[in-house]
């Protein structure tokens, strides 16, 4: 494979290891940002998903990682065209969508998925499971507010994973055809509630640290209160009902078939980011 990769997303939580990952294989990267900035040594070009300049983005590459930056809701209707612009110029696409989505063929993400892989063009579809780094991401002003996690999780667990493994499952997709055409639901190690996950972060953040079940409601009072869209926040509120329902709490080998190495676990990934979950 000579082209460049185009990683969407190339400065988040896992565009940004995706891209070192990939620079440190070898490969050459455009890191699509809204700002455009170059990136862990890969070349910058501005993409902004609600008004992407898909012949800029697409110049001189073969290979994309295609997710849906933070803040959207309406995955179809921004993410379609991206992936009718790769079928189009043959760009095999390593499409993030979520865990779960296959669940029924309505779901907005799941008509990305099948758009996909009606287009003929090479895919890898990764549904990774709740992300680890929300501890530190979203929930950590709770915890430093009140001391509790407040989410509308109930007693249900989840099989979190680490952005990184996330990256790194990317990264061996988009290097390798050895994948292609498969669909990966990604976890950690190992499934826990969040009351569990609490008492592992305590002793990392040298404080208590609670879990509070909240209703919908009051979670996105809490959410929109810190500045979130209200339709960003019931969106992240809806997703909570596949938790309580007990529907991640799976756990599955696809990070190790992918990167030949074990995922992360919550332990190791609060021990990797202590310091920032101290600060």
């Amino acid at each position: 494979m000579a082209g460049k990769i185009l990683v969407l997303g190339a400065s988040g939580h896992v565009g940004r290891p995706l891209v070192r990952a990939l620079r440190a294989r070898g490969e050459t990267v455009k890191a699509a940002s809204r700002s455009g900035q170059p990136l862990e040594g890969a070349e910058g070009v501005v993409f902004d998903i609600a008004a992407p300049d898909f012949a800029t983005a697409f110049d001189g590459v073969d290979r994309a990682f295609v997710m849906l930056p933070g803040g959207y809701v309406n995955s179809r209707e921004l993410l379609t065209p991206v992936i009718e612009a790769a079928a189009a110029r043959k760009v095999k696409v390593v499409l993030q969508t979520a865990l779960g989505v296959d669940a029924d063929d309505s779901i907005p993400y799941r008509q990305v998925e099948l758009a996909l892989i009606a287009s003929g063009t090479p895919y890898v579809i990764l549904r990774p499971n709740w992300f680890t780094d929300n501890f530190l991401n979203f929930w950590k002003p709770g915890i430093d507010h009140a001391g509790v996690i407040a989410v509308p999780a109930g007693e249900g667990a989840s099989a979190f994973i680490d952005a990184r493994d996330i990256a790194a499952s990317a990264a061996a997709a988009l290097t390798t055809d050895a994948f292609d055409g498969q669909a990966f639901n990604l976890t950690g190690p190992q499934a826990l509630g969040y009351a569990q996950a609490a008492d592992i972060l305590a002793p990392v953040m040298g404080k208590p640290v609670g879990y509070t079940p909240i209703d919908d409601d009051t979670f996105v009072g809490i959410l929109t209160g810190v500045g979130i869209d209200e339709d960003y926040a019931r969106f992240l509120a809806s997703i909570f009902h596949p938790v309580r329902e007990g529907w991640t709490s799976g756990v599955t080998d696809a990070v190790k078939v992918l990167t030949g190495h074990e995922p992360r676990s919550v332990a190791q990934w609060a021990q990797d980011n202590a310091a920032a979950l101290r600060a």
